[in-house]
Protein backbone atom coordinates (compact mmCIF):
# COMPACT_ATOMS: atom_id res chain seq x y z
CA UNK A 1 0.00 0.00 0.00
CA UNK A 2 1.32 3.31 -1.21
CA UNK A 3 1.78 6.06 1.15
CA UNK A 4 -0.27 9.57 0.24
CA UNK A 5 0.47 12.89 0.72
CA UNK A 6 -1.72 13.33 4.35
CA UNK A 7 0.75 10.11 5.49
CA UNK A 8 4.48 11.57 4.96
CA UNK A 9 6.53 14.21 6.95
CA UNK A 10 6.60 18.07 5.62
CA UNK A 11 7.90 21.06 7.60
CA UNK A 12 4.97 21.29 10.27
CA UNK A 13 3.54 25.46 10.32
CA UNK A 14 4.67 26.01 13.60
CA UNK A 15 8.25 25.54 13.10
CA UNK A 16 8.29 27.73 10.23
CA UNK A 17 6.53 30.44 12.11
CA UNK A 18 9.32 29.68 14.92
CA UNK A 19 12.32 30.37 12.27
CA UNK A 20 9.91 33.48 10.78
CA UNK A 21 10.33 34.72 14.16
CA UNK A 22 13.96 34.81 13.96
CA UNK A 23 14.12 36.94 11.11
CA UNK A 24 14.37 34.61 8.45
CA UNK A 25 12.56 34.50 5.14
CA UNK A 26 12.04 30.90 4.26
CA UNK A 27 12.74 30.13 0.79
CA UNK A 28 10.44 26.67 1.10
CA UNK A 29 7.32 28.63 1.16
CA UNK A 30 7.47 29.45 -2.87
CA UNK A 31 8.96 25.80 -3.35
CA UNK A 32 7.02 23.94 -1.62
CA UNK A 33 4.04 23.37 -4.26
CA UNK A 34 6.86 22.37 -6.86
CA UNK A 35 8.46 19.93 -4.51
CA UNK A 36 5.25 18.36 -3.29
CA UNK A 37 4.40 18.17 -7.29
CA UNK A 38 7.44 16.10 -7.69
CA UNK A 39 7.01 14.09 -4.36
CA UNK A 40 3.60 12.93 -6.20
CA UNK A 41 4.75 12.20 -9.14
CA UNK A 42 7.67 9.88 -7.95
CA UNK A 43 4.81 7.86 -6.03
CA UNK A 44 2.43 8.23 -9.18
CA UNK A 45 -0.03 9.58 -7.01
CA UNK A 46 -2.30 12.29 -7.97
CA UNK A 47 -5.51 13.16 -10.29
CA UNK A 48 -3.82 11.31 -13.15
CA UNK A 49 -3.68 8.38 -11.36
CA UNK A 50 -7.03 8.20 -9.53
CA UNK A 51 -9.29 9.82 -11.34
CA UNK A 52 -13.39 9.85 -12.03
CA UNK A 53 -15.18 8.52 -15.17
CA UNK A 54 -18.66 8.87 -16.14
CA UNK A 55 -21.06 5.80 -18.06
CA UNK A 56 -23.08 6.78 -20.31
CA UNK A 57 -26.21 6.17 -17.75
CA UNK A 58 -24.31 9.11 -15.92
CA UNK A 59 -22.87 7.19 -13.25
CA UNK A 60 -19.61 8.19 -11.39
CA UNK A 61 -17.07 5.42 -10.66
CA UNK A 62 -13.35 5.44 -9.70
CA UNK A 63 -10.54 4.69 -12.22
CA UNK A 64 -6.86 3.88 -11.54
CA UNK A 65 -4.10 4.10 -14.07
CA UNK A 66 -1.71 1.51 -14.33
CA UNK A 67 2.01 2.80 -13.76
CA UNK A 68 5.79 1.28 -14.07
CA UNK A 69 6.59 4.75 -12.02
CA UNK A 70 8.53 5.79 -14.65
CA UNK A 71 9.98 8.88 -12.38
CA UNK A 72 11.71 6.85 -9.77
CA UNK A 73 13.12 4.43 -12.66
CA UNK A 74 14.86 7.68 -13.79
CA UNK A 75 16.33 8.99 -10.13
CA UNK A 76 17.15 5.33 -9.04
CA UNK A 77 19.40 5.19 -12.39
CA UNK A 78 21.16 8.59 -11.67
CA UNK A 79 21.63 7.26 -8.39
CA UNK A 80 23.02 4.34 -9.58
CA UNK A 81 25.06 5.86 -12.40
CA UNK A 82 26.47 8.17 -10.48
CA UNK A 83 27.39 6.82 -6.33
CA UNK A 84 28.00 3.53 -5.41
CA UNK A 85 30.27 1.79 -2.98
CA UNK A 86 33.77 1.99 -5.09
CA UNK A 87 33.44 5.87 -5.20
CA UNK A 88 36.19 7.43 -3.05
CA UNK A 89 37.80 10.52 -1.79
CA UNK A 90 40.95 11.81 -2.67
CA UNK A 91 43.27 13.94 -0.24
CA UNK A 92 46.96 15.06 -0.78
CA UNK A 93 47.55 13.04 2.44
CA UNK A 94 47.23 9.46 2.17
CA UNK A 95 46.28 8.95 5.83
CA UNK A 96 44.02 11.57 5.60
CA UNK A 97 42.55 10.01 2.29
CA UNK A 98 42.40 6.02 4.37
CA UNK A 99 40.60 7.78 7.67
CA UNK A 100 37.62 9.40 5.61
CA UNK A 101 37.46 6.58 3.10
CA UNK A 102 37.21 3.88 6.33
CA UNK A 103 34.77 5.89 7.93
CA UNK A 104 32.71 6.37 4.83
CA UNK A 105 32.88 2.68 4.78
CA UNK A 106 32.14 1.99 8.42
CA UNK A 107 28.70 4.50 8.50
CA UNK A 108 27.79 2.81 5.24
CA UNK A 109 27.83 6.41 3.97
CA UNK A 110 27.72 5.66 0.08
CA UNK A 111 24.48 3.35 0.53
CA UNK A 112 22.53 6.12 1.82
CA UNK A 113 23.97 8.49 -0.24
CA UNK A 114 23.28 7.11 -3.50
CA UNK A 115 19.53 6.81 -1.84
CA UNK A 116 19.92 10.66 -0.77
CA UNK A 117 20.66 11.37 -4.40
CA UNK A 118 17.59 8.97 -5.91
CA UNK A 119 15.29 11.46 -3.99
CA UNK A 120 17.09 14.84 -4.41
CA UNK A 121 17.12 13.66 -8.35
CA UNK A 122 13.41 13.88 -8.14
CA UNK A 123 12.76 16.43 -5.91
CA UNK A 124 15.53 18.99 -6.70
CA UNK A 125 17.15 19.14 -3.27
CA UNK A 126 18.73 16.62 -0.71
CA UNK A 127 21.59 17.47 2.07
CA UNK A 128 23.77 16.18 4.25
CA UNK A 129 24.57 17.31 7.54
CA UNK A 130 26.84 16.47 10.69
CA UNK A 131 24.80 15.03 13.88
CA UNK A 132 27.17 14.60 16.67
CA UNK A 133 27.00 11.82 19.44
CA UNK A 134 29.06 14.06 22.75
CA UNK A 135 28.42 11.53 25.02
CA UNK A 136 30.75 8.74 22.82
CA UNK A 137 32.71 11.42 21.24
CA UNK A 138 31.35 10.24 17.41
CA UNK A 139 30.43 12.41 14.49
CA UNK A 140 27.67 10.65 12.41
CA UNK A 141 26.00 11.70 8.99
CA UNK A 142 22.41 12.08 8.47
CA UNK A 143 20.54 12.31 5.04
CA UNK A 144 17.88 14.82 4.18
CA UNK A 145 15.28 15.63 1.22
CA UNK A 146 14.49 18.67 -0.27
CA UNK A 147 11.13 18.30 2.61
CA UNK A 148 13.27 18.53 5.16
CA UNK A 149 15.48 21.07 3.70
CA UNK A 150 15.00 24.71 4.65
CA UNK A 151 18.25 27.28 3.69
CA UNK A 152 18.84 29.89 5.63
CA UNK A 153 21.41 32.17 4.05
CA UNK A 154 22.74 32.11 0.53
CA UNK A 155 24.14 33.47 -2.49
CA UNK A 156 25.45 32.76 -6.20
CA UNK A 157 28.47 30.60 -4.28
CA UNK A 158 25.76 28.42 -2.23
CA UNK A 159 24.01 27.90 0.82
CA UNK A 160 26.16 29.25 3.94
CA UNK A 161 23.40 28.17 6.60
CA UNK A 162 20.67 25.56 6.82
CA UNK A 163 18.20 24.36 8.76
CA UNK A 164 16.97 20.51 8.94
CA UNK A 165 13.54 19.21 9.97
CA UNK A 166 12.86 15.66 10.88
CA UNK A 167 10.62 13.81 13.11
CA UNK A 168 12.22 12.29 16.23
CA UNK A 169 10.85 10.37 19.27
CA UNK A 170 10.96 11.17 22.90
CA UNK A 171 9.59 8.91 25.39
CA UNK A 172 7.75 7.35 23.17
CA UNK A 173 6.10 10.46 21.66
CA UNK A 174 6.65 12.13 18.08
CA UNK A 175 8.28 15.60 18.61
CA UNK A 176 9.52 17.81 15.30
CA UNK A 177 13.30 18.42 15.86
CA UNK A 178 14.97 21.46 14.21
CA UNK A 179 18.39 21.44 13.36
CA UNK A 180 20.12 24.86 12.71
CA UNK A 181 23.91 25.00 11.12
CA UNK A 182 24.90 28.38 11.76
CA UNK A 183 27.86 30.23 11.14
CA UNK A 184 28.91 32.30 14.84
CA UNK A 185 25.41 30.89 16.34
CA UNK A 186 24.17 34.61 15.31
CA UNK A 187 22.97 35.21 19.27
CA UNK A 188 22.61 31.60 20.98
CA UNK A 189 24.75 30.30 23.69
CA UNK A 190 25.61 27.62 24.52
CA UNK A 191 22.95 26.93 27.17
CA UNK A 192 19.92 27.96 25.32
CA UNK A 193 18.67 27.13 21.91
CA UNK A 194 16.69 30.72 21.53
CA UNK A 195 18.61 33.81 20.77
CA UNK A 196 19.51 36.64 23.32
CA UNK A 197 17.26 39.87 22.90
CA UNK A 198 20.10 41.77 22.40
CA UNK A 199 21.55 40.14 19.26
CA UNK A 200 18.13 40.36 17.59
CA UNK A 201 17.22 44.15 18.91
CA UNK A 202 20.95 45.04 17.36
CA UNK A 203 20.31 43.62 13.71
CA UNK A 204 16.68 45.29 13.55
CA UNK A 205 14.89 41.82 14.13
CA UNK A 206 17.17 39.77 11.16
CA UNK A 207 20.08 37.36 12.60
CA UNK A 208 22.62 38.31 11.14
CA UNK A 209 26.26 36.58 11.16
CA UNK A 210 28.57 37.34 14.17
CA UNK A 211 32.28 37.68 14.72
CA UNK A 212 32.55 34.29 15.22
CA UNK A 213 33.47 32.37 12.07
CA UNK A 214 32.73 28.92 13.40
CA UNK A 215 29.49 26.62 12.73
CA UNK A 216 27.44 26.03 15.82
CA UNK A 217 24.61 23.26 15.24
CA UNK A 218 21.48 24.87 17.23
CA UNK A 219 18.49 22.39 17.70
CA UNK A 220 14.94 22.95 19.05
CA UNK A 221 12.60 20.52 19.49
CA UNK A 222 8.10 21.02 19.32
CA UNK A 223 5.72 18.90 20.80
CA UNK A 224 2.58 18.33 17.91
CA UNK A 225 1.11 21.38 19.49
CA UNK A 226 4.04 23.20 18.85
CA UNK A 227 5.34 23.73 22.01
CA UNK A 228 8.99 23.85 22.86
CA UNK A 229 10.71 20.83 24.52
CA UNK A 230 13.88 20.49 26.48
CA UNK A 231 14.80 16.50 25.68
CA UNK A 232 17.23 15.22 28.22
CA UNK A 233 20.47 14.79 26.50
CA UNK A 234 20.07 16.83 23.51
CA UNK A 235 22.56 19.90 23.81
CA UNK A 236 20.96 23.01 22.52
CA UNK A 237 23.78 24.54 21.11
CA UNK A 238 27.37 23.08 20.04
CA UNK A 239 30.21 24.69 18.33
CA UNK A 240 31.95 22.82 15.58
CA UNK A 241 35.00 24.40 15.41
CA UNK A 242 34.24 24.28 11.86
CA UNK A 243 35.27 27.50 9.45
CA UNK A 244 33.25 25.78 6.96
CA UNK A 245 29.45 24.52 6.30
CA UNK A 246 29.13 21.45 8.21
CA UNK A 247 26.27 20.25 5.57
CA UNK A 248 26.30 19.75 1.98
CA UNK A 249 23.59 20.59 -0.10
CA UNK A 250 22.62 17.68 -3.13
CA UNK A 251 21.38 19.10 -6.32
CA UNK A 252 21.22 17.82 -10.06
CA UNK A 253 23.02 20.06 -12.29
CA UNK A 254 19.76 21.26 -13.57
CA UNK A 255 18.70 25.20 -13.53
CA UNK A 256 15.85 26.00 -11.20
CA UNK A 257 13.47 27.69 -13.80
CA UNK A 258 10.28 27.27 -11.41
CA UNK A 259 11.46 29.54 -9.19
CA UNK A 260 14.08 32.72 -9.83
CA UNK A 261 17.16 32.83 -7.83
CA UNK A 262 16.40 30.07 -4.77
CA UNK A 263 18.74 27.86 -3.02
CA UNK A 264 16.86 25.01 -4.22
CA UNK A 265 17.16 22.90 -7.18
CA UNK A 266 15.02 21.84 -9.55
CA UNK A 267 13.93 18.00 -10.30
CA UNK A 268 15.95 16.33 -13.05
CA UNK A 269 12.63 15.21 -14.88
CA UNK A 270 10.44 19.11 -13.83
CA UNK A 271 10.88 18.93 -17.94
CA UNK A 272 9.51 15.91 -18.60
CA UNK A 273 6.29 15.50 -17.47
CA UNK A 274 4.16 14.88 -20.37
CA UNK A 275 6.98 12.10 -21.63
CA UNK A 276 6.12 10.48 -17.57
CA UNK A 277 2.51 10.72 -18.66
CA UNK A 278 3.00 9.06 -21.91
CA UNK A 279 5.13 6.51 -20.58
CA UNK A 280 2.18 5.51 -18.42
CA UNK A 281 -0.56 6.19 -21.28
CA UNK A 282 0.51 3.63 -23.42
CA UNK A 283 1.63 1.27 -20.48
CA UNK A 284 -1.76 1.70 -19.21
CA UNK A 285 -3.44 1.01 -22.43
CA UNK A 286 -0.96 -2.29 -23.31
CA UNK A 287 -2.42 -3.65 -20.39
CA UNK A 288 -5.99 -2.53 -20.87
CA UNK A 289 -5.44 -3.88 -24.50
CA UNK A 290 -4.44 -7.21 -23.16
CA UNK A 291 -6.97 -7.73 -20.58
CA UNK A 292 -10.27 -6.60 -22.46
CA UNK A 293 -8.97 -8.99 -25.65
CA UNK A 294 -9.37 -12.55 -23.39
CA UNK A 295 -10.88 -15.41 -24.73
CA UNK A 296 -14.43 -15.63 -24.51
CA UNK A 297 -16.74 -18.71 -24.36
CA UNK A 298 -19.97 -19.09 -24.70
CA UNK A 299 -21.47 -22.31 -23.59
CA UNK A 300 -25.51 -23.54 -24.38
CA UNK A 301 -27.82 -24.31 -21.54
CA UNK A 302 -27.59 -27.95 -21.49
CA UNK A 303 -24.10 -27.95 -20.14
CA UNK A 304 -24.74 -26.54 -17.30
CA UNK A 305 -25.77 -28.70 -14.41
CA UNK A 306 -29.04 -27.51 -12.42
CA UNK A 307 -29.99 -27.58 -9.07
CA UNK A 308 -33.56 -26.63 -6.99
CA UNK A 309 -33.98 -23.76 -4.70
CA UNK A 310 -37.39 -23.63 -3.77
CA UNK A 311 -39.61 -23.83 -6.14
CA UNK A 312 -37.39 -22.63 -9.14
CA UNK A 313 -34.60 -24.65 -10.66
CA UNK A 314 -31.54 -22.71 -11.55
CA UNK A 315 -28.44 -23.69 -13.01
CA UNK A 316 -25.09 -24.37 -10.97
CA UNK A 317 -22.52 -21.79 -11.68
CA UNK A 318 -18.76 -22.82 -12.68
CA UNK A 319 -15.43 -21.14 -13.79
CA UNK A 320 -13.74 -17.65 -12.73
CA UNK A 321 -15.30 -14.81 -12.03
CA UNK A 322 -13.37 -12.90 -14.99
CA UNK A 323 -16.02 -12.49 -17.43
CA UNK A 324 -14.29 -15.04 -19.47
CA UNK A 325 -17.59 -18.17 -19.60
CA UNK A 326 -20.56 -17.13 -20.34
CA UNK A 327 -23.93 -19.06 -20.46
CA UNK A 328 -26.18 -18.77 -23.56
CA UNK A 329 -29.79 -19.17 -22.39
CA UNK A 330 -32.13 -21.30 -24.29
CA UNK A 331 -29.71 -22.30 -26.14
CA UNK A 332 -29.15 -26.08 -27.34
CA UNK A 333 -27.04 -25.46 -31.12
CA UNK A 334 -23.22 -25.02 -30.91
CA UNK A 335 -22.64 -26.11 -27.37
CA UNK A 336 -19.35 -24.39 -26.77
CA UNK A 337 -18.56 -21.00 -28.57
CA UNK A 338 -15.32 -19.42 -28.53
CA UNK A 339 -14.41 -15.69 -29.63
CA UNK A 340 -10.92 -14.19 -29.36
CA UNK A 341 -10.44 -10.70 -30.12
CA UNK A 342 -7.26 -9.45 -32.14
CA UNK A 343 -4.84 -8.03 -30.15
CA UNK A 344 -3.00 -4.50 -31.28
CA UNK A 345 0.06 -5.16 -28.82
CA UNK A 346 2.43 -4.75 -31.90
CA UNK A 347 1.56 -1.16 -32.50
CA UNK A 348 0.79 -0.40 -28.87
CA UNK A 349 4.52 -1.37 -28.32
CA UNK A 350 5.80 0.83 -30.65
CA UNK A 351 4.42 4.08 -28.90
CA UNK A 352 5.12 2.54 -25.38
CA UNK A 353 8.68 2.34 -26.95
CA UNK A 354 8.68 6.12 -28.38
CA UNK A 355 7.39 7.43 -25.16
CA UNK A 356 9.91 5.76 -23.37
CA UNK A 357 12.72 7.36 -25.48
CA UNK A 358 11.41 10.49 -24.98
CA UNK A 359 10.93 10.16 -21.40
CA UNK A 360 15.13 9.31 -21.29
CA UNK A 361 16.19 12.22 -23.68
CA UNK A 362 14.26 14.64 -21.71
CA UNK A 363 15.88 13.53 -18.74
CA UNK A 364 19.82 13.24 -20.02
CA UNK A 365 19.79 9.79 -20.47
CA UNK A 366 19.99 10.12 -24.62
CA UNK A 367 16.88 8.24 -26.94
CA UNK A 368 18.76 5.08 -26.57
CA UNK A 369 19.00 4.75 -22.95
CA UNK A 370 15.48 3.33 -22.23
CA UNK A 371 14.92 0.97 -25.38
CA UNK A 372 13.61 -2.32 -25.54
CA UNK A 373 13.21 -4.69 -28.89
CA UNK A 374 12.69 -8.35 -29.28
CA UNK A 375 16.46 -8.80 -29.57
CA UNK A 376 17.71 -6.79 -26.73
CA UNK A 377 14.56 -7.14 -24.22
CA UNK A 378 13.10 -4.78 -21.82
CA UNK A 379 15.86 -1.78 -21.28
CA UNK A 380 19.55 -1.93 -22.45
CA UNK A 381 22.37 -1.04 -20.25
CA UNK A 382 24.29 2.42 -19.55
CA UNK A 383 27.12 0.16 -20.89
CA UNK A 384 25.75 -0.82 -24.03
CA UNK A 385 24.26 2.77 -24.60
CA UNK A 386 27.83 4.70 -23.41
CA UNK A 387 29.62 3.95 -26.60
CA UNK A 388 27.24 5.73 -28.99
CA UNK A 389 25.61 8.24 -26.37
CA UNK A 390 27.73 11.06 -25.85
CA UNK A 391 24.49 12.92 -24.16
CA UNK A 392 24.54 10.40 -21.40
CA UNK A 393 28.69 10.61 -20.59
CA UNK A 394 28.49 14.67 -20.48
CA UNK A 395 25.58 14.63 -18.43
CA UNK A 396 26.99 12.20 -16.08
CA UNK A 397 29.81 14.36 -15.95
CA UNK A 398 28.17 17.61 -14.93
CA UNK A 399 26.22 15.98 -12.22
CA UNK A 400 29.30 14.26 -11.30
CA UNK A 401 31.20 17.96 -10.66
CA UNK A 402 27.94 18.77 -8.67
CA UNK A 403 28.12 16.76 -6.44
CA UNK A 404 31.81 16.65 -6.12
CA UNK A 405 31.32 19.90 -3.81
CA UNK A 406 28.84 18.21 -1.28
CA UNK A 407 30.68 15.15 -0.88
CA UNK A 408 34.15 16.98 -0.16
CA UNK A 409 32.52 19.61 1.81
CA UNK A 410 30.79 17.03 4.18
CA UNK A 411 34.13 15.19 4.56
CA UNK A 412 36.09 18.63 5.43
CA UNK A 413 33.52 18.55 8.42
CA UNK A 414 33.53 14.96 9.52
CA UNK A 415 37.46 15.00 10.24
CA UNK A 416 37.39 18.85 11.26
CA UNK A 417 34.75 17.99 14.09
CA UNK A 418 36.84 14.38 14.56
CA UNK A 419 39.90 16.34 14.96
CA UNK A 420 38.25 18.36 18.07
CA UNK A 421 37.12 14.75 19.59
CA UNK A 422 40.74 13.71 19.75
CA UNK A 423 41.08 12.22 16.20
CA UNK A 424 44.84 12.26 14.87
CA UNK A 425 43.68 13.10 11.49
CA UNK A 426 46.57 14.94 9.12
CA UNK A 427 45.40 18.16 6.88
CA UNK A 428 43.68 16.71 4.11
CA UNK A 429 44.90 19.52 1.90
CA UNK A 430 42.77 19.50 -1.73
CA UNK A 431 39.73 17.07 -2.10
CA UNK A 432 38.56 15.71 -4.81
CA UNK A 433 35.90 12.88 -5.48
CA UNK A 434 37.26 9.71 -7.43
CA UNK A 435 33.89 8.12 -9.48
CA UNK A 436 33.98 4.45 -10.57
CA UNK A 437 32.61 5.11 -14.02
CA UNK A 438 33.23 1.11 -14.83
CA UNK A 439 29.44 0.67 -14.77
CA UNK A 440 29.18 3.04 -17.70
CA UNK A 441 32.69 2.33 -19.68
CA UNK A 442 34.89 -0.44 -19.91
CA UNK A 443 37.27 0.66 -16.92
CA UNK A 444 39.35 -2.68 -17.30
CA UNK A 445 40.30 -1.64 -20.82
CA UNK A 446 40.97 1.30 -20.56
CA UNK A 447 43.30 0.15 -17.18
CA UNK A 448 44.88 -2.21 -19.58
CA UNK A 449 45.96 0.53 -22.19
CA UNK A 450 47.16 2.75 -19.17
CA UNK A 451 49.47 0.19 -18.20
CA UNK A 452 50.86 -0.34 -21.29
CA UNK A 453 51.40 3.43 -21.68
CA UNK A 454 53.60 2.60 -18.60
CA UNK A 455 57.47 2.96 -19.43
CA UNK A 456 56.24 5.24 -23.13
CA UNK A 457 53.86 7.78 -21.81
CA UNK A 458 53.45 7.44 -18.25
CA UNK A 459 55.02 6.87 -14.97
CA UNK A 460 54.41 3.89 -12.60
CA UNK A 461 53.54 6.41 -9.86
CA UNK A 462 51.17 8.31 -11.64
CA UNK A 463 49.29 5.31 -12.79
CA UNK A 464 49.06 4.19 -9.11
CA UNK A 465 47.99 8.40 -8.61
CA UNK A 466 44.95 7.56 -10.84
CA UNK A 467 43.58 4.16 -10.31
CA UNK A 468 44.62 3.78 -6.69
CA UNK A 469 43.82 7.22 -5.55
CA UNK A 470 47.26 7.64 -3.96
CA UNK A 471 49.22 10.75 -3.27
CA UNK A 472 52.11 11.64 -5.48
CA UNK A 473 54.79 10.53 -2.72
CA UNK A 474 52.84 7.46 -1.80
CA UNK A 475 52.74 6.30 -5.05
CA UNK A 476 56.25 6.92 -5.88
CA UNK A 477 57.48 4.77 -2.85
CA UNK A 478 55.10 1.79 -3.73
CA UNK A 479 55.88 2.23 -7.38
CA UNK A 480 59.64 1.64 -6.23
CA UNK A 481 58.94 -1.12 -4.16
CA UNK A 482 57.08 -2.89 -7.01
CA UNK A 483 60.03 -1.99 -9.35
CA UNK A 484 62.52 -3.55 -6.83
CA UNK A 485 60.73 -6.22 -6.39
CA UNK A 486 60.22 -7.10 -10.19
CA UNK A 487 63.88 -6.86 -10.39
CA UNK A 488 64.85 -9.31 -7.92
CA UNK A 489 62.36 -11.94 -8.82
CA UNK A 490 63.99 -11.07 -12.17
CA UNK A 491 67.64 -11.84 -11.29
CA UNK A 492 66.22 -15.12 -9.09
CA UNK A 493 64.15 -16.40 -12.20
CA UNK A 494 67.72 -15.97 -14.39
CA UNK A 495 70.22 -17.52 -11.49
CA UNK A 496 67.63 -20.48 -11.33
CA UNK A 497 67.59 -21.17 -15.38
Amino acid sequence: MSLNSMDEYWVPEHVKEYLRGLGFVLPLDDMEPWIRSWDDWMGARGDFYDYHDRDGLGRVYEVHRRSIHPVMRVCKEWGSLLLNEDVKVVCDDQKATDWINEFFSSTNFMAQAQATVVRAFGLGTGAWALWVDLDRKKVRIRHYDARMVIPLTWDEDGVAECAFVTRAFYRGKAVDQLQMHLRGGVGFSAGSSSPSTSSTAESGGLLTIGDEETYKIVTVCFDHEGNELAPVGVAPVFDTGCAFPTFGIVKPAVTNTRVDMSPYGQSVFADAVDAVQAVDLTFDALVNEIDVSKMRVFLSDVLFDREKSGDKTISIPFGKSDCTVFRKVMSTEDTIQEFAPALRTSSQSEAFRIALQMLGDLCGFGLGYFDFDESRGYVRTATEVSSDNSALMRNIRRHENALEGAITGIARAVMAVSRGFGEGIPDEGCMRVQYDDSIVQDTAAEKEQDMREVGVTMAAWEYRVKWYGEEESVARARAAEVGTGAVRRDSVTGGAV
